[in-house]
């Protein structure tokens, strides 16, 4: 059976530098910004990373992701979509990072997909 884990966690933030200080300060997190993307990552320590994304027109407050980690993205838009679920941002490129893509499952949570680029 092909793995799945949980592999990052967006939060949203209306300030994404005090919010990397509030966790880093409450759980001892490592951040590190990336002003070029207007993002800000998290390091835990243990089990996934994450970063915190501006709050804007598609992102809202409160809004919190979880990334799927696969193989195939296209491969699994196809089931997802074959199981009821709809793609809402298709595969598409982070530089230097690897892919993404956002679906709907049946209930209508947003959930995301990466890859990372094969070094």
């Amino acid at each position: 059976m092909t793995k799945h884990p949980f592999v990052h966690i967006e939060f949203s933030a209306t300030d994404r530098l005090e919010a990397a200080k509030f966790y880093s300060a409450v759980f001892g997190w490592e951040t590190q910004d990336m002003p070029e993307m207007n993002y800000t990552t998290f390091d835990t320590g243990e089990g996934p990373g994450g970063g915190f994304n501006p709050v804007g027109e598609q992102i809202k407050p409160g809004d919190v992701f979880v990334y799927i980690g696969t193989d195939d993205i296209d491969a699994t838009l196809a089931k997802i979509e074959a199981q009821g679920g709809k793609t809402v941002v298709p595969k598409s490129e982070i530089p230097g990072v690897g892919w993404f893509a956002f679906f709907n499952d049946p209930t209508g949570n947003m959930v995301a997909l990466f890859t990372a680029l094969q070094e």
